[in-house]
């Protein structure tokens, strides 16, 4: 895998309060350059919610209601979080629920591609022993160690998931390939056929 033909691309993580449609608490970024994810460009936001964190959430995640007190709300940053990440392809496990909860706070926004860690994982390693993210992680011995912040947590997750998604790209020569495997059908990127073709009669 050649990773400098990548477009520019942000692994995402969000993280709700548990409410549905859930707001969001939580949303982070981390690019991938070259091949690695790069922590130093990482982006990670604590967000105060219109309706107040379920102690169900909180098992999750251990964002609490009063960790959020002076953070911002949606509508203050929801410019900043955009503008991170408008013309970029981006990444997350089981991508469809990072995906949507994104466009449904962001409605102007569409990122360029989306690329599904858990659909690549099933396609790449069918025979592993699961495919949530900490069974993946268990499964390719990807080291955690030097991650800031913890489990199901936005940045937390959003680092491992760019290390899985490094690890499982190693199995795929080009990036025509990567996406082929790692594109849901219907999400953006994904190749549409073409309805001009001329058919033989």
């Amino acid at each position: 895998m050649n990773f400098g033909t990548w477009p520019r691309l942000l692994v995402v993580d969000v993280e709700g309060n548990g409410a549905n449609p859930p707001d969001l608490v939580e949303v982070a970024t981390i690019p991938i350059t070259a091949g690695r994810p790069v922590p130093q460009s990482a982006r990670s936001t604590l967000i105060r919610p219109p309706r107040p964190i379920t102690a169900f959430a909180t098992r999750i995640h251990h964002i609490t209601n009063h960790d959020v007190d002076s953070a911002p709300c949606w509508e203050s940053i929801a410019r900043a979080v955009q503008a991170n990440l408008d013309g970029v392809w981006i990444a997350a496990h089981n991508a469809h629920v990072d995906y949507t909860v994104l466009r449904r706070h962001l409605p102007d926004w569409q990122p360029d591609g989306v690329i599904d860690t858990l659909r690549l994982a099933r396609a790449t390693l069918p025979d592993a022993p699961g495919h949530s993210l900490d069974a993946l992680l268990a499964h390719t011995d990807i080291c955690l160690t030097g991650i800031s912040g913890q489990r199901h947590r936005a940045g937390f997750d959003a680092h491992a998931t760019a290390l899985l998604l490094v690890n499982l790209a190693a199995h795929y020569p080009t990036w025509d390939a990567l996406t082929t495997a790692a594109i849901p059908p219907g999400m953006p990127g994904h190749p549409t056929p073409d309805h001009e073709e001329q058919t033989l009669w």
